[in-house]
């Protein structure tokens, strides 16, 4: 889908400026795709089990995101929107250990959902879904994060406040 046009957005990226400059800062390019690096952590994530037998889900969406946005640590520069823009280091290792906490949030969407990576600072778990939307977990609760990588990417780097996710009555 095309961006509408903004006084924020290069001519070049699909990315706002300020986003466009903290990935690149952190590696990231047009075209990146490390799928040899993806299957190394869709294979981790697959083989882990918890000690109470919990598994993790690993599905297309996951996979690439992490091929093309895999290891990135990314930086903001400047302040947030609304809040403090998050530092996300996209490893999916970083919810390894959180395959039962993934899959009661899946549960709860009725979805399945599989880790991105977190927020440094906060330790927030970022998560994806089968359909690409993607998740932050932390200690206040769940939230909505956007329809997909690059919305989710936006919303971190920007600090815009994400939506909280409502527990189920």
């Amino acid at each position: 889908m095309p961006h509408p046009p903004s006084s924020d957005r290069t001519s070049t990226t699909r990315f706002t400026v300020g986003v466009d400059a903290a990935l690149r800062a952190a590696g990231w390019q047009p075209g990146r795709w490390d799928i040899k690096q993806a299957e190394f952590w869709a294979d981790a994530l697959r083989t882990h089990v918890s000690p109470a037998g919990h598994r993790h889900a690993v599905f297309p969406a996951a996979v690439e995101a992490w091929a093309e946005f895999g290891g990135l640590h990314l930086t903001p520069t400047g302040p947030g929107r609304q809040i403090a823009p998050s530092q996300p280091h996209l490893d999916p290792l970083h919810g390894l250990h959180m395959a039962r906490t993934l899959g009661d949030l899946g549960r709860a969407l009725d979805t399945e959902v599989c880790p991105l990576g977190a927020e440094s600072g906060t330790e927030a778990l970022l998560a994806i879904d089968t359909e690409g939307r993607v998740y932050a977990l932390d200690h206040s609760g769940d939230w909505y994060l956007g329809p997909g990588i690059d919305q989710a990417l936006e919303t971190l780097v920007t600090g815009v406040q994400p939506i909280r996710l409502q527990p189920s009555p």
